[in-house]
């Protein structure tokens, strides 16, 4: 589960040949502040009884889900939308990378109401790893949408 969770690999999860992904990832040598052993153990139970079957489907159902939203392909987004992540995150880095994404013109042009933030030595599971920031974006994003409404 550390090896997971508290990775900070910036590629994408993608292991050499003939290796599982879990095994080309390292463990931590010390856990961060963010979160506990304890809380790391909950999360251990969770997938000890459940398995990996239900976040990994999301992946194995990645061309039946292209499938179905089909009809809506080139729709927009058009609600104001905020979208924070890390700028450490899994899959940023490289010519096809979130960030390259994020700071295009193809997203902006899917979500024209879009309000994008880096937080800075932000990781895959930003919304814990940086709580206070995260909080802080959205809630002040909020208070953006209610002046616009008043």
């Amino acid at each position: 589960m550390k090896k997971f969770f508290l990775t900070t690999r910036t590629d994408y999860l993608v292991a050499p040949p003939n290796t599982e992904i879990i095994d080309d990832l390292e463990i931590p040598s010390t856990i961060p502040d963010w979160i506990t052993e304890d809380e790391l153990q909950v999360y251990a139970d969770k997938f000890q009884r459940s398995g990996f079957t239900g976040p990994l489907n999301y992946y194995r159902a990645m061309d039946l889900n292209w499938e179905i939203l089909a009809p809506w392909q080139d729709s927009k987004i058009v609600v104001p939308t905020k979208f924070i992540f890390g700028d450490k995150d899994m899959g940023n880095e490289g010519e096809h990378g979130k960030k390259q994404y994020a700071r295009g013109d193809m997203f902006k042009g899917l979500v024209p109401n879009l309000e994008i933030t880096f937080i800075e030595d932000g990781h895959h599971y930003i919304q814990q790893e940086k709580s206070k920031q995260v909080s802080e974006e959205m809630l002040s994003f909020f208070n953006k949408l209610q002046n616009i409404t008043e």
